[in-house]
């Protein structure tokens, strides 16, 4: 089938004073260990700056091994904002840009802030991209946690429940339908935010839901652990959720509500974690996933026959080259696409361990994790890069994928901005 393509990475990133363990060679390793031949990383403004943040990320993935792209993150509106972005679609091969709605203090955008970032990114055809937390909602729930007393792993989950997604998520959808821009929700992680985009696409509204393949396959149960190591190690925004969420995500991958799986993957060490134990405030967040999203996904989704093998390589491959414009150099095996393939055997079992992963992570979510389904052999660019357990990359081997605006979600949008204008029958001409 298609190698796997995860539309969602954080390799080598900067966050709460730490760097993710993987960079640009280790996780894209990991990543074709299990069967993922592209990833698309986010790509943080320096100090605001959208360029100097480009060319720091063009910089770490000078070791790639394997096939990338790059989304843009927006962290604040001025002209030189709007000029950079223009400059990395149009030059840069950039089709994305993410804007955060929490870290509040650090990464988060305001509404006017994300009304702008909607208007150009409209205009450059470029899909915006939203992490759908309220983040002052966050900042209250978190001093709300302090203030019982509760610092450990589980007041983390605890400060920013479901209904502080579902409303940025809903917020969200009603500035891109006010804007009339498509919307690619990142990491949904609960009933409260999969019912927004439910109703959006139902009503005919653009917009992609992404799940992660630790909301789809986990709960939050390990956060009440009693060990601080296990419990940090599920920490990751929006959090895990309760049982019956995952559920709930699961019917609507099956369904076609939500369109693609990612992973998320943003590891810190336990050593990394460690400085939150006595404040979840200062846990670093984020899981690994980039090298077992696609076991995962078969054991979660196939073995449990909730999708077929060929909805499979839809939600794992061929919906995101298709949402980012690179079908069908990409998300295929087909003539003129990319000699990206993988060989899964649906009778072998296989099971997850830090002790075997190759994440520089010194833990890892699904320990222990055992399933009918092995990826044996990985394909990248028409060279075997993993087969029967031996992993064989090169640094410097991998390319960045340009990926082109006005993907098909742009498709008719002029004719649903024509007909809003004729129906606003004003100016009405009135006697002076």
């Amino acid at each position: 089938m298609p190698g796997g393509i995860d539309p969602h990475t954080h390799m080598e990133m900067p966050f709460m004073g730490q760097e993710s363990i993987d960079d640009f060679f280790s996780g894209q390793g990991a990543a074709l260990a299990g069967g993922t031949t592209m990833h698309i990383d986010f790509a943080l403004p320096v100090d605001g700056d959208l360029a100097a943040g480009y060319q720091a990320w063009e910089k770490k993935a000078e070791k790639s091994c394997m096939d990338y792209g790059f989304h843009m993150a927006v962290t604040k509106w001025n002209d030189d904002v709007a000029k950079d972005m223009e400059w990395l679609v149009k030059e840069k091969g950039i089709n994305s840009f993410k804007f955060f709605m929490a870290y509040k203090g650090a990464l988060m955008v305001t509404d006017e802030e994300l009304i702008q970032g909607f208007k150009k990114c409209k205009e450059l055809g470029a899909l915006p991209q939203v992490h759908a937390e309220n983040g002052d909602g966050v900042v209250e729930g978190q001093t709300r946690m302090i203030e019982l007393g509760i610092t450990g792993p589980e007041g983390h989950p605890l400060s920013r429940p479901p209904v502080l997604e579902g409303e940025a998520t809903a917020r969200a959808i009603r500035l891109a339908k006010f804007v009339n821009t498509p919307l690619y929700v990142v990491h949904v992680m609960s009933i409260d935010a999969l019912d927004e985009v439910s109703r959006a696409r139902h009503s005919g509204q653009r917009v992609i839901g992404e799940p992660v393949a630790s909301g789809l396959a986990l709960d939050d149960s390990k956060l009440w652990d009693p060990d601080f190591k296990i419990a940090a190690q599920y920490v990751m925004s929006p959090p895990i959720r309760a049982a019956g969420h995952s559920q709930a995500l699961q019917a609507a991958l099956s369904s076609g509500v939500l369109q693609l799986v990612a992973t998320d993957h943003c590891p810190f060490n336990s050593t990394q974690k460690a400085l939150g134990k006595y404040d979840f405030r200062k846990i670093p967040n984020g899981v690994n996933g980039v090298e077992e999203r696609m076991h995962i996904v078969w054991d979660t989704m196939v073995n449990s026959g909730k999708i077929s093998v060929m909805d499979y390589v839809r939600v794992t491959s061929t919906a995101c080259a298709k949402i980012f414009n690179i079908y069908p150099r990409k998300g295929a095996i087909l003539p003129g696409s990319d000699a990206d393939i993988i060989i899964l055997n649906p009778n072998a079992t296989t099971t997850i361990s830090s002790k075997t992963h190759h994440s520089r992570i010194d833990t890892n979510i699904y320990e222990g994790w055992s399933m009918k389904g092995n990826i044996e052999t990985t394909i990248s660019q028409g060279n075997v890069v993993w087969e029967k357990g031996n992993l064989n990359v090169q640094r410097g081997k991998g390319r960045y994928i340009a990926m082109k605006p006005f993907g098909y979600l742009f498709d008719g949008l002029d004719k649903v901005d024509a007909a809003y204008l004729t129906s606003l029958k004003a100016p009405v001409h009135r006697a002076s």
